[in-house]
């Protein structure tokens, strides 16, 4: 192993120590069976991932609804698991912990993200569908005052599963326009009760599920809370609430807080860019910076709070990962879709690699028409979600047959998820 600060062990506050600074962030797997149970296709995929060097894992979004998924194929846990359930989570984190890493399981809730082949109507903060164009969403209602603490106590109940299976850690996903996320967000929040108006009852929902979770499983076991730098919407969840939603995430014992941004409206997350409303910081103009999007919000709230911090989004060099470390922006580096044709990437740079091996630009990926209009703005998050489909259907390679399929095109990539999520929701229908 090269000698750097990637190598170095990470103390959190609860006492646990992630092995090095090197983490693969959430991405959906959908991988799970018709009734949300991980597969033999998940233990495949995460102990390749465990074998590839990095210090901590994060699974995809583990639901507490099973009628608010964010895609068919979700890991579903919201009920106290049975036999069969209890098996295939402890086995998932066997094969995911092989390496000696740490694996940490990402609770979710879709609420309004919830795809539409899954629930026509699913329950949000209040009554507003995503602005977006088609009907692959849809049309939210307005969640009861009494569903939210049921949903409270169901982070917890899943938090405390996890641990009981062999899980090292949980994250609580409160960013990228999901239930958490929809709640500190006063676009998508326009309550009138206790759970909405002031940042104070928009944050309640998370800080209630926070304690629960941490009343659960121990003030000695890991949480995490993925929370957005901001929403990059006018009006919206500005990098300032986030700033002080960390303050007081940090108040009541977290122990990492991941830093990222944007939803579907606004696909930040995947370089889509995006309006910069508000006072967000701007992006610097060192390589380092450009080359990770969320560096310098991380070095804002750097000055604000003392918890570690992760960053994800866009890290391709060694270079540009010491530097975040190193200048205090982050205490963790989080990659994500290099890990889906490199399962290995991690131990490469930690073994000394100057950059992370590189697939074909991601745009050859598309048709010719559709890389010339990739350029035009308002069509940039179209292609993202285009490119996101061929992603997918790595991963899907990976945990079928243990490699990467580099001859599969985006449409084919399309195909192959629609099918698998059509096969999904007719068995769990039938």
């Amino acid at each position: 192993m090269a000698e750097t600060a990637l190598n170095a062990a990470l103390d959190l506050p609860c006492g646990a120590a992630i092995p090095n600074r090197i983490a693969k962030s959430a991405m959906t797997e959908g991988l799970a069976d018709a009734r949300g149970r991980p597969t033999p296709e998940l233990e495949r995929l995460y102990g390749l991932w465990s074998d590839g060097g990095a210090g901590l894992l994060f699974s995809g979004n583990i639901q507490i609804d099973r009628d608010h998924l964010e895609r068919p194929g979700n890991v579903i846990l919201d009920r106290a698991p049975d036999a069969e359930m209890r098996a295939a989570l402890t086995s998932w984190a066997k094969a995911a912990t092989r390496g000696g890493n740490h694996f940490w399981a990402q609770l979710a809730h879709a609420g309004r993200q919830t795809q539409a082949i899954v629930n026509p109507h699913p329950k949000a903060p209040s009554a507003i569908p995503l602005a977006l164009p088609g009907k692959q969403f849809g049309d939210p209602v307005a969640l009861d005052g009494a569903d939210i603490p049921i949903l409270i106590e169901r982070f917890a109940m899943a938090a405390k599963a996890c641990k009981e299976a062999g899980f090292t850690g949980v994250q609580l996903h409160a960013a990228h326009g999901y239930l958490l996320s929809q709640f500190l967000n006063p676009n998508a929040n326009q309550r009138s009760d206790g759970w909405g108006g002031s940042l104070e009852n928009r944050a309640r929902f998370l800080l209630r599920a926070f304690e629960a979770a941490r009343a659960a499983v121990g003030s000695a076991f890991p949480i995490s809370v993925k929370l957005n730098s901001a929403d990059f919407q006018r009006g919206g969840f500005a990098f300032e609430d986030s700033l002080q939603v960390a303050r007081w995430l940090e108040e009541a014992g977290v122990d990492l807080i991941e830093i990222s941004g944007g939803s579907y409206e606004q696909p930040s997350m995947m370089g889509a860019g995006g309006a910069t409303e508000g006072k967000q910081p701007e992006p610097g103009s060192s390589t380092a910076a450009r080359e990770a999007y969320f560096v310098d919000f991380a070095k804002a709230m750097r000055e604000k709070v003392s918890v570690p911090l992760m960053v994800t989004g866009g890290f391709r060099t060694r270079a540009a990962m010491e530097h975040a470390l190193e200048n205090g922006a982050a205490d963790l580096i989080g990659l994500a879709r290099p890990m889906c044709y490199d399962p290995d990437a991690p131990k490469h740079i930690l073994e000394g690699g100057s950059e992370l091996r590189r697939w074909e630009n991601e745009l050859h990926l598309l048709p010719k028409p559709l890389r010339f209009l990739a350029a035009i703005p308002a069509v940039k998050p179209i292609a993202g979600f285009a490119v996101q489909f061929w992603y997918y259907g790595q991963l899907y390679a990976l945990g079928r047959t243990g490699r990467t399929n580099p001859n599969l095109s985006v449409f084919r990539a399309y195909r192959e998820v629609e099918a698998t999520h059509r096969a999904l929701v007719e068995q769990r229908e039938a």
